[in-house]
């Protein structure tokens, strides 16, 4: 805007491409798919990645968790009492790291009421592995494992454990002993953070692939609607007339449309010119007339001036009805009231021509699909010549005959022959000699307006009154 409220005008230099990237959009179609595939596929992955991890990290502790279980019941199973009360094996564990000092496997049995092991008078009765050396597994004796009990243990420092163990009384004895195991976890930790870096770099990899298995997928998908970009502006520049037809199915019915919308503007178009023919030939007879009786100075050049000016006034009021009803036909949702149209020019006519009456029946509810201005001005045309050209009263009836509605206007003039009822509709045609006003244009400009919205009128003798039936037929709304 400048200081004084006006519009600064747009710079012809301004191409249509610039001028579209200049309007804000909605971002690319392209990127959008690509990244609501790149999340959901990370959401996917990650879902899965994370039970994976669950159901494998699970299924090596519990491998690791069953094999010093194993071991366990194999203790178990070979202890039993000694001449002092001592727990003693019936034969050695086989497992030569049972013996290794510090080995990272390591077994404790422990009467749990007195808990022998953490007491130096009673080392008789604490059995430990020589892989403990100097140190001794912690016993809770506060609860009780009847059952197998596994757990993890940090007791010993930079050495984390995995200890399986459980209470049992031995036949000959009434202590209770806890049976224990441990194990480091130093193997199996290293086995889950080796998983967890596969699982990792496995999926990150299969994800990388997939986004760009999408992108690949989504470019290919929409390379189609690139190609009709490129051939409208091909039709833009005059290159071509029609979009191609060798397109995907889903993109047919899109390639159609847009070939019936060029065919529709090139009719438009077409139907313009035509008008502005035959406005400019309309008019070319009474200007050469006036030209000539000016140029003659003929005394009569004032009635020819006002004759000849209203010849080229109805014929420029007729083209412009029709220029109105052809720009407005493009409107598929226009949609008018009968009946309020109706009472509208019963209204004007009867304050027009003292005397006239107009009566209208039928359904008051049913619309067509025609602009109101256009509804208004062929039923004004109708409703006002029965009135003129009859003795007063008019009949108007709506009737819904899908899929049209027929507006029928009788008057109860004197009617037309039936051989002379076509020449009406011939521009500037009047069969009327009693010398009422009018351009001859009425009924011509009714036709043209209703075939515009593809109805169609029809003239015909009213039973009823006697004089001229004209029968309206516009699609019903």
């Amino acid at each position: 805007m400048t200081a004084q409220g006006s519009v600064v005008p747009a710079k012809p230099g301004l191409s249509a491409e610039k001028a579209s990237l200049a309007r804000p959009g909605t971002g690319s179609l392209t990127r959008r798919m690509i990244v609501v595939a790149a999340v959901w596929i990370a959401i996917l992955l990650f879902a899965g990645g994370f039970a994976l991890d669950r159901v494998l990290t699970n299924s090596l502790v519990r491998n690791f968790d069953d094999q010093l279980e194993l071991v366990l019941r194999s203790m178990i199973g070979a202890s039993e009492i000694g001449p002092v009360g001592e727990v003693r094996f019936s034969r050695a564990p086989a497992d030569q790291r049972f013996i290794e000092t510090y080995s990272g496997f390591y077994f404790q049995i422990t009467d749990v009421p007195r808990n022998s092991c953490l007491s130096d008078t009673e080392q008789d009765l604490c059995y430990r592995s020589r892989s403990l050396w100097d140190r001794r597994l912690k016993v809770d004796a506060v609860h009780g494992d009847t059952s197998t009990h596994k757990y993890d243990s940090d007791q010993f420092a930079g050495e984390p454990l995995r200890i399986v163990e459980r209470d049992i009384i031995l036949p000959g004895s009434p202590l209770k002993w806890r049976f224990q195991v441990a194990q480091s976890r130093e193997n199996l930790d290293a086995q889950l953070r080796e998983l967890r870096t596969t699982l990792i770099w496995s999926f990150a990899v299969l994800g990388l692939g997939l986004v760009i298995l999408a992108a690949l997928q989504t470019v290919y998908g929409l390379w189609p609607l690139r190609r009709v970009r490129s051939e409208v502006v091909a039709i833009r520049s005059g290159a071509k007339t029609r979009v191609s037809d060798d397109f995907p199915d889903e993109l047919q019915p899109l390639t159609e449309e847009i070939n019936q919308l060029l065919a529709h503007n090139e009719e438009q178009a077409e139907e313009a010119r035509r008008h502005a023919g035959n406005l400019a030939h309309a008019l070319k007879t009474p200007l050469t007339v006036i030209t000539n009786a000016a140029t003659a100075r003929s005394p009569d050049l004032a009635d020819t001036v006002c004759r000849e000016a209203t010849t080229m006034r109805r014929q420029v009021d007729h083209h412009l009805a029709r220029a109105r009803a052809i720009g407005r036909r493009a409107s598929a949702q226009a949609r008018a009231p009968v009946w309020e149209s109706l009472q509208a020019v019963q209204r004007a006519v009867t304050r027009m021509h003292e005397g006239a009456t107009v009566d209208i029946a039928g359904d008051k509810k049913v619309e067509v699909r025609v602009e109101r201005q256009d509804l208004d001005e062929m039923l004004g045309n109708l409703v006002e010549n029965a009135a003129k050209y009859g003795s007063g009263r008019v009949f108007v009836t709506v009737e819904k005959s899908a899929p049209f509605v027929d507006i029928i206007v009788e008057d109860d003039g004197p009617g037309i022959p039936e051989a002379q009822r076509a020449e009406l509709f011939t521009r500037g045609k009047r069969l009327d000699t009693t010398g009422k006003p009018g351009t001859g244009l009425g009924l011509a400009i009714v036709r043209d307006v209703a075939e515009i919205y593809g109805g169609r009128i029809g003239l015909e003798e009213s039973e009823d009154l006697g004089g001229l039936l004209a029968r309206l037929s516009l699609p019903l709304g």
